[in-house]
């Protein structure tokens, strides 16, 4: 969904914007001609000539050949070349690591999930070449160059004495350049970002978020993140950290409420506390296909939880909608599908908020639909945002019809 047009802009100073803004054309038409860049971007011929001339000699863009469209020469054709420069993802979580890789395209290439018991920093950086590095060679025919990585990592950022629960965070990150440090372990240019955040990104390009310019994206990372996308950008706050819901303190619908750090919504709606409860009974699930064996078999344990959780769960979409006026809000992350689609099922009955219309077009809850893989999706968008997204404002009265 693209809510307006970016233009071009003929000035030699905006150049760098004038390629993002022929990249963007070229990706979201999947194959155009140079006349037809030109009127769309509001770009002089020349212009768009040598910019695609230019993006064609850096592998950026292929040519296809023309294509016939009635009388005269027909024009060539371009498109963003699938083998050309790609992106990395890398979401570093309290448990796993998750690394991806796109083309131009926004196609996924290969992926990578990494368990990993040590979150240090110096644990962490040392294995990220090595990781990197055996994904781009598993891409067979070609040998790839990147772009730039999306690194992402579950927040608060650089913020002191916020309790969490258990390993929700990643002790001893505090306080460093982690932008500067994954930069030099990779040899790459780095871009970072809240997981939630880059969740949300995520879904909104390859998901469930891409039929919406305003929704919440409910985060399951081992804590609980909220992704905000507001008229297609996400929010992110002036530090990074917009979205830590798991620290709110919520009464649940039909249990007496806690407050201070006990009540905190991570410490009920969150897989760290999902894994407690299981572990309490003697029950031990490493993965989503482990949670997923125990949803299949109705397992007592894991129904208890779905009904916790969607006791506090009730109440805080309430409180986000009333907040965001959002179109829906999607839950996604680390739990797998059917665990989701249990805990939606729960919400019922749901409190009124302002999202409580007879004209709905969408549930006020959905699940997502890129699984475990949506924050390293996120994730490789930010370096492929920064290469093609055009960052100057649009020019006054311009429209998606103009």
């Amino acid at each position: 969904m693209r809510g307006s047009l970016a233009i071009g802009s003929n000035p030699e100073r905006n150049r760098l914007h004038n390629r993002r803004v022929v990249l963007d054309l070229v990706r979201s038409q999947g194959h155009i001609g140079r006349t037809e860049i030109a009127r769309r971007a509001h770009l002089t011929p020349q212009a768009v000539t040598n910019i695609v001339d230019e993006l064609v000699a850096e592998n950026l863009l292929i040519e296809l050949g023309r294509l016939r469209s009635g009388r005269g020469q027909p024009p060539i054709q371009f498109a963003v070349n699938p083998d050309g420069p790609m992106t990395a993802g890398i979401e570093i979580a309290a448990d796993h690591i998750v690394i991806v890789l796109l083309d131009l395209s926004g196609r996924l290439r290969a992926q990578s999930v990494r368990p990993v018991a040590n979150t240090s920093p110096t644990h962490i950086l040392a294995d990220l070449r090595l990781a990197v590095d055996e994904l781009r060679q598993s891409v067979p025919g070609i040998a790839v160059t990147l772009l730039g990585v999306g690194v992402v990592m579950p927040g608060p950022f650089e913020i002191d004495g916020m309790s969490s629960v258990g390993p929700a965070t990643l002790p001893g990150w505090t306080g460093l350049d982690t932008k500067a440090l994954a930069a030099e372990a990779i040899g790459e240019p780095v871009e970072i970002e809240n997981d939630a955040t880059a969740a949300a990104v995520g879904e909104r390009l390859y998901g469930a978020g891409q039929a919406f310019s305003s929704f919440g994206y409910v985060y399951f990372g081992v804590g609980l993140g909220l992704g905000i996308i507001q008229d297609g950008r996400p929010l992110r706050g002036s530090y990074g950290n917009a979205g830590e819901i798991g620290h709110f303190v919520v009464t649940p619908r039909n249990r007496p409420a806690l407050y201070g750090p006990e009540g905190a919504l991570e410490r009920f709606v969150s897989l760290y506390a999902l894994r407690e409860k299981l572990a309490a009974a003697g029950i031990t699930a490493t993965d989503v296909d482990d949670l997923q064996a125990l949803h299949d078999a109705r397992n007592p344990v894991l129904l208890d939880w779905i009904a916790e959780a969607a006791d506090y769960l009730a109440p805080t979409v309430a409180a986000l909608e009333n907040l965001l006026d959002p179109q829906t809000i999607i839950f996604g992350g680390a739990l797998p599908d059917g665990v989701i689609d249990a805990l939606i099922a729960a919400l019922d009955p749901m409190p009124v908020s302002v999202a409580t219309r007879r004209a709905r077009t969408a549930p006020r809850v959905m699940r997502g639909q890129t699984g475990q893989l949506t924050a390293a999706l996120g994730a490789a968008a930010l370096p492929m945002l920064e290469t093609v997204t055009p960052r100057l404002h649009l020019a006054p009265g311009l429209s998606a019809a103009s």
